[in-house]
């Protein structure tokens, strides 16, 4: 298997590039607080908030997706971009979340929401 080498990040793409990670794992941190029990939550995300196991696996695999990223320094949202790293599944997944926590963002997190809606 070929692996290609990623270049690395200027200092402005690897600022965006965590801001992208925190913003997806609390979006997926409020998901799960709002539909799933508090005693279930026994993991913790990548924003440090508390996640129930299921969560935690999609909040792994996006902060991945967002780390491996090649069109982080270009793109707008992973929605309009060309390239689609998510699979299906979990596309779908976070879609659902994405809906369930967009909302309600801009009281857990304002300014990230602010900066989300405007795709910075």
């Amino acid at each position: 298997m070929r692996t290609m080498a990623r270049i690395p990040d200027t200092p402005k793409v690897a600022r965006r590039r965590e801001r992208e990670k925190r913003t997806i794992s609390n979006m997926v941190a409020i998901y799960c607080a709002g539909n799933h029990e508090a005693t279930a939550r026994t993991e913790t995300s990548h924003a440090g908030e508390a996640l129930c196991p299921a969560c935690k696996a999609i909040d792994d695999y996006c902060v991945l997706r967002t780390e491996r990223c090649r069109s982080m320094a270009h793109k707008t949202s992973c929605e309009e971009c060309g390239n689609h790293c998510y699979a299906p599944a979990q596309r779908e997944q976070i879609r659902a979340i994405m809906r369930y926590a967009g909302p309600r963002m801009i009281t857990r997190h304002p300014i990230a929401a602010i900066r989300h809606l405007l795709k910075k």
